[in-house]
Order: C-alpha cells, then structure tokens, then sequence
C-alpha cells in the first residue's frame, strides 16, 4: 500500500513542537499539495528540525546527493524548508508551518491558496495555538515603557533591531490571505521585518525588501503609528523575525477575536496604567485598544489588566500623557524560554511529544 505523501507530512509537522493538527475533512493535505509536489512532500517529510547537508541526508535516507542538493536548493528558494551554514557545508531542515513556510509564501499567495488556509484555519488552527507556551510573544512599542523602569534588551524592540546586523521588510502573508478571501483591512501590507546576525542577508532575497538599522527603526514607528502590535517569537535570544500585526488580519491575534482564546500570545511584561489627573475622557486610546482592555468609567478610561497585554499601542493614541506602561508585578510575569531550543522543548513537554524523534 502506497502511504499519501502529504499524510506523511501533515503527521511530521503535527509532530513538531508548533504543531499542525488534523482536520476531518483532510483541509490540511489540500493546503500541502497547493505548495509541494509528492516528491517534495515525501522528501521533507524525512527531513529534520536541524540543518544537515545533501551528503548527510542521503547516507542517512537514501538517493544520490548531488539530485538531492538541487531538489533542496529549489525547496529553499520557495521558502518549504530552511536552509543556512551547517558542519560541511549548506545545510537543509523542515521547516514548521507555523511560524514557518507559510510566512514564507508571500509570493505564491493565490486566491485558491488563501482559500484553502481559511478552510484550515476555521478548522484546526485553535488546536495548535492552544499548547504553551504561546508562539509568539508581544513587544511594548518603544518609549511607551514608565521612564524609571528598566526594561531588558529581550524587552526592548528598538535593542532588538539595534542588536541585528541586516534587516529586512516584506509583506504580511497574512493580510495578504485576507485581502485575497474578500475581507481585507485598512493596515499597511509591508510591515513584516526579518532581522539577521550577518550582514547583508538581505541584499539579495527578492521577497524581502534590505534595510538600513535607521530605515528598520522607522518601520517600527510607522508600524506603531498605523496602531499596529510587535511580537516576536517567544524566547530571549536569537530573535529573527519581528512581527506587526493586528486582530483583524494576523492568524494568531486571530485567535483571540475570532476564536476567544485568551492565551494565544503571550503578552509582554507590562502593563498600561491611567492618570487619572491627566485623562480627558477622550476615548482615543479605547479606539486604538484592539484587545478590548480599556473602557470609560465617569469619563476616566480604565484598564482591565487580563484583556491588556502591554503592547503600548493605545499609549501612543493618548495626547495628554496621560497613559504609560508599567512593569507588572512578578508573580504576574512569566519569564520566556531563553533561547528557541528551550521554547521547542518546553512546547513538545506540554504538547507530550517526543522532541529527539525529530531533531
């Protein structure tokens, strides 16, 4: 009996620490098949989460390296699996869908391809955005943090991108999805940032626009000025990726308008706190809010500090500073996993999954 390639995958990427649940009617096979041939399927499916090169993969799977290496190449230029420096030489790894090739097919993106991840999402995304810990982790937006409170650089996202050594912008696969399945909104498309250790990565990737460090500080402003969030990924160091989202696009701040989960991100490590002193009642901070944390009590705006998730956005919207962001208190804050290899094995702990079975 021949195994469905695609059955194979979609069970691989389940079993990796993001996840990638089954659905009833197979919409996850129909997603994989928009984007891998069966050979391509069958083949990342026996890849690892860590990079090895063809020569490694083919003494350990089988095949011919040199057609392995061209078949990876051309995997790695579509954005399905990661590629970079390993021991001997260019390395491939599986990628997860989520955050992972997916984000990478902002050029592939089709009204059919939309389609299909909506049918997916509608189905199954909860299951995989409901493990701890969250995928993803809010940033404060800079300068909005209590000026006597001191922040850490993993906190920070002007350090973020100050400590990055390339930088990168390309459109957000999600909005993209949106606008694609009729239901676009009013954000900015290319707000997405990829950030890199060496220099010049981003020179000459065509999905991805290179930046300066002063051109990447400024889409961060214009990001936060079009009230939109920062996340990153949810450890401290290594981060690669920053990205602007909002609820009415972004599939994971999805999760929490459209799919009521309270958790699907873990917030920042503040706050926003009133004056009283200073507030007009003017109700513009309310509109910014997307979490739904603030409302009016006797024309004073107040904080339901559950629904907050620090993100500092509506401080922004306030003209009379009458809003800040403060450090919550430590019982409240949940410090993230160091570095991505603790979230993965924090993740496949809570998940109950064998984490070695696919490195």
């Amino acid at each position: 009996m021949t195994l469905n390639p695609y059955k194979v995958l979609a069970e691989r990427l389940d079993a990796l620490p993001n996840g990638f649940p089954p659905t009833d009617d197979g919409a996850e096979l129909r997603l994989l098949a928009k984007l891998f041939t069966p050979e391509e399927a069958a083949l990342a499916a026996q890849l690892r989460l860590t990079r090895e090169t063809p020569e490694q993969i083919a003494a350990r799977i089988g095949g011919d390296a040199d057609a392995l290496a061209k078949q990876l190449k051309a995997m790695a230029r579509r954005g399905l699996i990661g590629a970079g420096r390993a021991e001997g030489g260019m390395g491939y790894c599986l990628l997860p869908f989520v955050v992972g090739f997916y984000e990478m097919q902002g050029s592939t993106m089709d009204a059919e391809f939309a389609r299909l991840f909506d049918d997916y999402y509608r189905q199954a995304f909860a299951k995989a955005m409901n493990a701890a810990p969250p995928v993803h982790r809010v940033i404060p937006v800079n300068k909005t943090v209590q000026m006597d409170v001191e922040v850490q650089p993993f906190e920070s996202v002007a350090e973020i991108v100050n400590s990055a050594k390339a930088w990168g912008v390309l459109d957000c696969i999600c909005r993209k999805q949106k606008t694609l399945v009729g239901e676009p909104c009013q954000h900015p498309v290319q707000m997405c940032m990829a950030l890199s250790q060496i220099p010049d990565t981003f020179a000459s990737t065509p999905t991805i626009r290179a930046l300066t460090r002063e051109e990447a500080l400024a889409t961060l402003r214009q990001a936060a000025e079009a009230g939109l969030v920062h996340q990153v990924s949810n450890n401290q160091r290594g981060l690669w990726y920053i990205c602007n989202c909002c609820t009415c696009s972004c599939a994971i701040l999805r999760g929490m308008a459209d799919l009521g989960m309270a958790n699907v991100v873990a917030r920042s490590s503040f706050v926003n706190r009133v004056d009283d002193a200073l507030c007009i009642g003017c109700e513009l901070c309310i509109e910014r809010c997307q979490f739904d944390a603030l409302t009016m009590d006797d024309q004073i705006a107040r904080v339901n500090e559950t629904r907050c998730v620090g993100c500092g956005v509506c401080v922004l919207a306030c003209d009379q500073d009458a809003l800040h962001l403060a450090r919550r208190p430590a019982d409240q804050v949940l410090p993230p996993p160091v570095t991505e290899a603790d979230w993965r094995a924090e993740r496949a702990a809570a998940r109950g999954i064998r984490l070695d079975a696919v490195m």
